[in-house]
């Protein structure tokens, strides 16, 4: 997935650094959050010293380090001013010595002052042994700082410092960038909005060892879901395939035929559009159905026009089918067409080669199918699958807005804007 330069621009992070192995890990974070276009501040325990020194800190973010030895009062460069200067604090890694004293608001060293310090919301990521980690103790830690306005990165299961594995390796620095990014872009709009995505080229069996698909890359469709997590939807990812480096805490389906694609794109809707229940209120002991936001589908899947009529058992032999093959197609369902799109926004995507009638062709699509949008793009050949970028016309029955070429995940931004119109 390409990150555009200008995704977090203007944002200012406070990233703390604690005595664990795993430091090393935040090097690369900063890399990713200031090639996003992030300014990038480092608070220092003494113990963090032990493992990289202020100086590659410095390096890297172009920031002096505030630790014991640098802060000053004669300048902006102390625990108050810094915590009063950052969008967000982030402490990665968070050892479990680290993690006990931020619940019980001890704050003997830099770092531990300026959390205290900082009235915002605070996102941290573990790092500890398996053992350490699963403590009770430090287990009711975490559960302490969960309701004291602090988000926690979950870890994850390998091979530790300690050279045992379990649980306890801090989670990986793109994992933790995109949750600062979700932190940092969310919107009203689109918070906890229920939203489904569909993506990539759908697979049709013709027997066990072969199929039908076509080259849609499903890049288009892991960028708009990355967006939506970004802006804090509560995003679905249906797809057969999926770019690299996606969120790990984004909701994805992993299918493969259309069938497949369409029973849990249909259970999708299904789930979105059910309201929530409150508990009674004190006027009446029935439950209270909450008001739920209208759930949205982007349907940028390349869904199969035509699948195998007879779908083989096994493998079909040369030998038997002889030295010419005529393979019977039938229409597939338009998974478009047929789903319910009563209660929902729903935006499709056309891809088209001829500019003629690229346009016209799109815009059948909003009668003939019944969707609120579409997202045309004009491809020049076949060499268009795949690309890190695009350029969209976004179409409506009563405007047409031109996406310039950018980055998919820049485009997807520029996308979901257009459709909070709708």
């Amino acid at each position: 997935m390409v990150i555009s330069s200008d995704l977090l621009q203007n944002k200012k992070i406070l990233l703390g650094v604690t005595g664990s192995i795993a430091i090393y890990k935040s090097l690369e974070l900063i890399r990713l959050l200031t090639k996003a276009g992030a300014d990038v501040r480092v608070v220092m325990s003494e113990a963090a010293k032990k493992f990289v020194t202020p100086l590659t800190f410095e390096t890297l973010s172009a920031n002096k380090v505030l630790d014991e030895q640098s802060e000053s009062w004669s300048s902006d460069h102390n625990h108050i001013k810094t915590t009063q200067w950052a969008d967000l604090f982030v402490i990665a890694p968070c050892s479990a010595n680290t993690i006990a004293k931020l619940a019980n608001a001890i704050a003997d060293n830099m770092l531990l002052q300026c959390a205290l310090a900082y009235s915002g919301k605070k996102i941290i990521a573990p790092s500890a042994n398996t053992n350490m980690l699963a403590n009770p103790i430090t287990q009711g830690n975490l559960k302490m700082l969960a309701i004291a306005n602090y988000e926690i990165i979950s870890t994850q299961t390998k091979e530790l410092a300690c050279k045992s594995v379990g649980e306890g390796a801090m989670a990986e620095p793109v994992e933790i960038f995109w949750h600062i990014a979700k932190e940092l872009l969310k919107e009203d709009f689109w918070q906890d909005r229920r939203v489904i995505v569909t993506g990539g080229g759908t697979v049709e069996k013709i027997d066990d060892v072969r199929y039908i698909s076509n080259f849609s890359s499903g890049k288009m469709a892991s960028a708009l879901a990355t967006a939506l997590f970004c802006k804090g939807a509560d995003v679905n990812l249906i797809a057969t395939k999926f770019d690299t480096d996606l969120p790990k805490a984004m909701h994805k389906i992993d299918v493969a035929s259309s069938q497949e694609m369409q029973e849990f794109v249909t259970d999708s809707i299904r789930i979105a559009k059910k309201g929530k229940l409150s508990k009674p209120s004190l006027i009446t002991d029935k439950p209270i159905e909450l008001i739920q936001k209208q759930p949205y589908l982007f349907m940028a899947a390349a869904v199969s026009d035509y699948i195998p009529a007879f779908v083989q058992n096994g493998k079909l032999k040369k030998e038997m089918l002889g030295t010419s093959w005529n393979l019977e197609l039938k229409q597939n369902t338009d998974i478009l067409k047929s789903i319910d799109k009563n209660g929902i926004k729903v935006i499709g995507f056309k891809a088209e080669m001829d500019a003629n009638s690229a346009k016209e062709n799109a815009t059948l699509l909003l009668t003939n199918k019944g969707v609120d949008a579409v997202c045309l793009n004009l491809l020049a050949n076949d060499k268009s699958f795949g690309t890190d970028d695009n350029e969209i016309e976004f179409l409506t029955k009563n405007s047409s807005v031109t996406l310039p070429r950018a980055d998919k995940l820049s485009l997807s931004f520029q996308i979901l804007d257009n459709a909070k119109e709708l």
